[in-house]
């Protein structure tokens, strides 16, 4: 089961997209949710931007470098 993760400034990471989700948690707001699978083998799911949600499907590959959002590579 993939651990919850809101993306930080410093956070560092890449992964595979496995799993992409919407939701309405708070009942006003639509947050967007991707499922990483790490190359060591860990899942993280992480809280991304709608545009960036729009932009991936499953199978891409993210990278999160310090201080930067997480991006398509």
């Amino acid at each position: 089961m993939p651990k919850s993760h809101e993306v930080r400034r410093d956070d560092s990471w890449e992964g595979v997209v496995t799993h992409m989700s919407r939701g309405m948690l708070d009942g006003s707001n639509m947050y967007h949710f991707a499922e990483i699978r790490l190359a060591d083998g860990e899942s993280l799911k992480v809280r991304i931007s709608r545009r960036l949600w729009k932009a991936i499907a499953v199978g891409d590959r993210l990278v999160k470098r310090p201080g930067a959002d997480p991006v398509k590579d």
